[in-house]
């Protein structure tokens, strides 16, 4: 597998809209303007889904935490749940200390409630770094589930 950046690490779904200057002088072209909204990396994907600058399926929405759809199922349910705030991956969001991490994994079993599939069992996945499978820099577990998963993964 290659380097090259993916289209949903530097465009959002459905192409190129009005953008606001980042602090490294590029542009987020799904960062509104008047976006309200503001994670410190608007070329980050999920800050801009955080934001409500991209479009996606919501399935829970909390004060620090969104729960959507990922757009490449790997299994009849599989949502992303994200801090708003953006931290790279989940071991800078465990060293933040300050308990977003407890509440990315309670709302992770939150969504395995709301889909159903809590009873029948699901997996939490933290991918992280590019070995790890690590595709967009902005932390995110990974709610799988409606089917038996194998093991190993990958």
């Amino acid at each position: 597998m290659g380097t090259a950046a993916q289209p949903w690490e530097t465009e959002p779904p459905g192409g190129q809209g009005q953008g606001r200057q980042s602090p490294l002088g590029n542009k987020a072209p799904w960062a509104s303007r008047d976006s309200n909204y503001d994670c410190g990396v608007p070329e980050c994907l999920f800050c801009g889904i955080a934001a409500g600058d991209v479009p996606a399926t919501k399935v829970l929405d909390s004060e620090r935490t969104i729960a959507f759809r990922d757009i490449s199922p790997q299994a009849p349910v599989h949502v992303l749940v994200i801090p708003k705030s953006h931290y790279p991956n989940v071991g800078t969001l465990a060293a933040a200390g300050d308990g977003l991490l407890d509440e990315v994994v309670a709302q992770a079993h939150k969504v395995a409630v709301a889909e159903g599939i809590e009873d029948r069992g699901y997996r939490v996945v933290f991918n992280t770094g590019r070995e790890g499978g690590q595709t967009v820099a902005h932390v995110h577990a990974h709610v799988l589930g409606g089917r038996p998963m194998a093991w190993p993964p990958g």
